[in-house]
């Protein structure tokens, strides 16, 4: 954009065009010193100003952890999930603002980046755990490139993930994979009118998530179909819980159920219709399917309690996620198609159900292998007959 300078009286006046409001030209003229030198200087910082209006002056020379708030506040705040903006935050804290909080952010360049990382490499951090501080610094340094004109260039670029060689390498005992055994002793432990119950049910029967169980309403079960929709979660709010939306789009997501969570589903309708006639007034009312007594809804953060709780009454090494990863083991061992496996759980690439159940996968291959090589021997035993 260029501009114009002209001495008027006393003063030298300096202007530019500005954009067009309704069709109309618009120029902008400001007086610009005593000299054509004072004047060419203040169209050039008028010119800049112009071109990055709405950005404050001191993100020029802010430091890196002043930066990553302004970041945090102007874009993930605006434009991410409750949950997502709960984990950069914590990436934000834990992670980048220790190592490279101090400095400005000018001076950051690709070597610091990468020793943070290898840093928190080091530290034995899980390959998930680095990829989110590598998603976190990319997409943040990218805004101060464009559109705020921060730096000029990202310097995650020029950084390596650092090669974690397998060691994240997904087996039973990782995903706390539970026994059908370990199963029928949680059951024992809950009886149905425990509240945790049917979140129970849900996740071993269908590998639904916790938040997809805690916001599945009944609009989204149709028992004559034998089937459940997902289409929002529950999400744990800073005061109460809020109610989001999947995390993926494939996440949106319709599955069969079988006739036992049928049954189950059926009997906790029925039982809260006679709660609600047991507390009256008090009860509470809400289309949920997971409630307590009382009718209020269960939680993420009520499940993860109950989970707590069995884990130490009954000394079983679990989580709600140990029921997803459960009910997807049990699948493929009987034989069910990855493919199927990966749209039942909402996973978005089949990639991701092929990495997380491995272990699986190979065993069924060598199962398959070695039917082959039976079928092979029989036919070979009836020749040399």
């Amino acid at each position: 954009m260029e501009g114009n300078i002209r001495k008027r009286g006393n003063n030298w006046y300096y202007s530019f065009e500005a954009a067009s409001i309704d069709g109309k030209r618009k120029r902008i003229e400001r007086v610009g010193g005593k000299t054509f030198a004072e004047a060419n200087k203040a169209l050039r910082e008028a010119l800049k100003d112009y071109e990055t209006a709405g950005i404050r002056k001191e993100l020029t020379a802010m430091s890196v952890a002043d930066y990553f708030d302004y970041w945090f506040k102007n874009y993930v705040e605006k434009n991410l999930k409750y949950n997502t903006q709960l984990n950069y935050r914590n990436i934000i804290d834990k992670h980048i603002n220790p190592y490279i909080g101090k400095y400005r952010l000018k001076t950051i360049g690709p070597e610091k980046l990468q020793e943070l990382l290898n840093l928190e490499f080091d530290k034995n951090y899980s390959q998930r755990t680095l990829s989110i501080v590598v998603t976190v610094l990319k997409n943040a340094l990218k805004k101060a490139v464009f559109p705020w004109q921060l730096i000029k260039e990202n310097p995650m670029n020029y950084v390596e993930m650092p090669k974690f060689d397998n060691r994240e390498k997904k087996d039973r005992d990782m995903l706390k994979i539970i026994t059908l055994e370990e199963y029928f002793k949680i059951l024992d432990f809950i009886p149905p009118t425990n509240s945790f119950y049917i979140p129970l049910q849900l996740g071993f029967y269908t590998g639904m998530r916790r938040g997809e169980v805690c916001g599945l309403t009944w609009d989204c079960i149709d028992l004559n179909e034998s089937t459940i929709t997902i289409e929002k979660i529950m999400i744990n709010g800073p005061n109460s819980y809020q109610i989001g939306t999947p995390k993926t789009q494939s996440s949106y997501r319709t599955i069969q159920i079988g006739d036992i969570l049928v049954h189950d589903l059926k009997e906790q309708r029925k039982r809260q219709s006679e709660n609600k006639l047991k507390f009256g007034q008090f009860y509470h009312e809400s289309n949920y399917v997971c409630t307590k007594e009382n009718g209020e809804p269960v939680t993420p953060n009520s499940i993860k309690w109950s989970c707590t709780n069995i884990k130490k009454k009954l000394g079983i090494i679990f989580n709600f996620h140990s029921l997803r990863h459960t009910h997807a083991t049990m699948l493929m061992e009987e034989g069910a198609k990855d493919k199927a496996v990966q749209e039942r759980l909402g996973h978005s690439r089949i990639s991701t159900t092929m990495d997380t159940y491995s272990h699986i996968t190979k065993k069924i291959e060598s199962e398959t292998v070695n039917l082959l090589e039976e079928k092979m021997r029989k036919r070979r035993r009836q020749i040399d007959v």
